[in-house]
Formats: structure tokens, sequence, C-alpha cells
């Protein structure tokens, strides 16, 4: 294959993991958003404790979104490892998400629902960054290249002599007595 067919395969495969990453992480928002302003206006949790919490929950639904949808071709040996990275990267980008509100709504008294939300918004937007980033580098790395094509991890030259007649080598006889 020609460099710049090369180039083109990746630039498709980054190009279909964004978009399935958008996906998972669009309906995430969803799901922070709707708990965020549900939780916001049924209860009287201040505004940064209320993020935090919808934040956890898109947290755990944007998880089986990306292990499931997302990165389901990844590397699957590792679930521990996987989680736990996946919960350390997440909770760096909840700072990020309500370090954005917390600034807004403590430090220039920005707390009504609409900017809240707008602030809401911001964060989630500049954490998205940094989690694509790091899940991609850290969380669901890659297979290597025999695993994803399916192939059992052996050389290329063991599995090309399978066709191959194979030579014993003669048993030595034993005299029984």
């Amino acid at each position: 294959m020609s460099e710049r067919g090369a180039l083109r395969v990746r630039l498709d495969r980054l190009v279909r993991e964004v978009v399935k990453f958008g996906a998972v992480g669009g309906a995430g928002l969803l799901v922070n958003l709707l708990v965020f302003n549900l939780v916001r206006h049924t209860t009287t949790l201040p505004v940064v404790r209320a993020s935090i919490l919808a934040t956890v929950v898109a947290i755990a639904f944007n998880y089986v979104g990306f292990r499931y949808f997302t990165y389901r071709d990844r590397d699957k040996s590792r679930r521990t490892k996987e989680l736990t990275l996946f919960l350390l990267f997440s909770v760096v980008g909840l700072v990020i998400e309500n370090g954005v509100l917390y600034a807004a709504t403590y430090g220039f008294d920005w707390d009504s629902p609409l900017q809240s939300n707008v602030f809401k918004f911001l964060g989630i937007g500049i954490a998205t960054l940094f989690r694509f980033w790091s899940y991609r580098t850290w969380v669901f790395r890659a297979q290597p290249a025999a695993a994803a094509v399916g192939l059992p991890d052996e050389s290329f030259l063991e599995r090309a002599g399978e066709g191959e007649e194979k030579h014993e080598r003669p048993r030595p006889h034993r005299i029984r007595g």
C-alpha cells in the first residue's frame, strides 16, 4: 500500500472513531444535562454538587457506550486496568468540567439556570477534548495487529508453513524382551 493510501486508511479509521465517540458522548451529554437539571430543580443541592452527581451518572453511561460500541474492537484482556484508568481520567474530566462551572458560579456569581447550563456545557466541551485523548491513548488501547485481524498470536511464518507437508523424524525401535 502506498504511503498516501495508508494515510487515507488511518484518517478513515480516526473519522469513524470520532463519530462513534461523538455519538456516545452526545448521548452522555444529554444524560448529564437531564440529570443536572432534574436534580437542580427538584432538590436543594447546590449547583456544583448537582453537576457532580450528573457527571457521575453520565460517566457510568459513557463507559458502557465506549466499551461496547465505540471501542468494542479494542483490547479486552485487562478490564480491571481499563476500568481503573477510565475512572481516573473520568475524574480528571469531572474536575475540569465542574471547575468551569464552579468558577462561573462562585467566582463570577453567574448562577441563573441559563448561566449554569451554559457553563456546564462549556465545561463538558473542554473536558471532552481531554477525555477523547486520554481514553483512546491510555484506556481503550488498540489490539496488536495480529489480534485485530483475528489471527492467533503466532508469526506469519508459522501460519505460512501450515499447508506444507510435515516430515517426522523416524522413531527408534525398542526391543522388548
